[in-house]
């Protein structure tokens, strides 16, 4: 089983999106297997999902208003090409594990916006 690292934002309120995400991962078929928080601007979800499911799960976490980083979109359209070439059923069948880190701008203050960009990367 891979794990895929996605990272992304939202402007939306920090109360509203993880709900909004748990549902969408639900109904994509996905399961929730961890969800925490990194810090009072970050949270983490570590989810599990068929690969025939990907398309679906994509859409839906960028409809909930998830902005994900252009690392999170490739890593995304990867796992879409890799769907798109499955061989057999049992490869669309295939469990992907993703962690998903995510920032919520709307509390962030421009003095730790500035300290992000300064950290080494």
């Amino acid at each position: 089983m891979q794990l895929i690292e996605i990272q992304g934002f939202s402007y939306e309120e920090r109360n509203g999106l993880p709900s909004a995400l748990i549902l969408a991962f639900g109904e994509c078929g996905g399961w929730v297997l961890d969800r925490k928080t990194l810090s009072p601007t970050m949270m983490e979800f570590r989810i599990e999902i068929q690969l025939r499911a990907v398309i679906d799960l994509y859409a839906s976490m960028i409809s909930c208003g998830l902005e994900l980083t252009r690392n999170g979109h490739i890593a995304l359209t990867d796992l879409c090409t890799c769907r798109k070439n499955a061989l057999t059923m049992a490869d669309l069948g295939q469990i992907v594990s993703i962690r998903i880190e995510i920032s919520f701008l709307e509390d962030m203050t421009l003095h730790s916006l500035l300290m992000i960009g300064n950290s080494p990367a």
